[in-house]
């Protein structure tokens, strides 16, 4: 497990009521397993996706201490 910092954009930062918080997990999938456990943020979690450092992660992407994740819903544009 790993305290890493947590950014919600969008969407995701109306469903959580915060931009962002620090959390314990050791992957990108514990970090979704966490949200989807929240009742305002289980919609979210389903269709999220996830930035680790700047970069897109899949679910088995490790997440070491100190790491940022982004949370970032859909966005529809043209």
């Amino acid at each position: 497990m790993a305290a890493v910092t947590v950014r919600y954009w969008a969407g995701a930062a109306r469903a959580a009521g915060t931009d962002g918080e620090v959390v314990e997990v050791g992957t990108v999938a514990e970090l979704r397993a966490l949200l989807a456990a929240r009742p305002s943020l289980t919609a979210v979690s389903r269709v999220a996706s996830f930035l680790v450092d700047g970069a897109q992660a899949g679910e088995a992407a490790p997440l070491r201490p100190g790491a940022v994740v982004d949370v970032l819903p859909p966005f529809a544009g043209g």
